[in-house]
């Protein structure tokens, strides 16, 4: 049996299947399912099938935004934390985290009051990570290294002879 990677109860992680390369997320054993913050999403049919579309804003507001867009795979009910159940869009992307990368079930959420965008659930955890509450950023306390976009460099000016 291999051994469980240890997360603090905050952790970096990426979501490559979306274009996401750094996101914070609070590590919630307590919570189910795992939810991702959008700002707007919009449904479309893809060759008969059902898609969302969605945009998300993965750093500090100001930055910019993503348009990503996924199969549905699943409307569900959940219930907030404040007690409320509301039906929410699941789909499924690859989350990439301590050097893990795994297929999770994440659904679209407005989190624009909560702290992290992303809420990891203990069913994206499963069989493969264990939370110690007490620690944080086990795994960087910035976005590790290649996770960020590096910064377009300015054009050369043009030297006049």
């Amino acid at each position: 049996m291999t051994p469980k990677i240890v997360l603090g109860w905050r952790e970096w992680v990426a979501l490559p299947g979306l274009g996401v390369a750094a996101l914070r997320a609070k590590v919630d054993s307590g919570a189910r399912s795992s939810a991702l913050h959008v700002d707007a999403q919009w449904r479309f049919v893809q060759s008969g099938a059902p898609w969302v579309g969605f945009r998300l804003t993965p750093g500090d507001v100001g930055e910019a935004a993503i348009d990503c867009h996924a199969p549905v795979l699943d409307e569900r009910e959940v219930t907030d934390s404040g007690g409320r159940r509301r039906t929410r869009v699941f789909v499924l992307t690859p989350l990439r985290l301590a050097g893990i990368e795994r297929e999770i079930e994440v659904n679209l959420a407005d989190r624009r009051d909560m702290r992290f965008p992303m809420l990891l659930g203990r069913t994206a955890m499963a069989r493969a990570f264990t939370v110690d509450p007490a620690r944080s950023w086990l795994h960087g306390r910035h976005p590790p290294a290649g996770m960020w976009p590096e910064p377009a460099m300015p054009p050369a000016p043009e030297l006049s002879l």
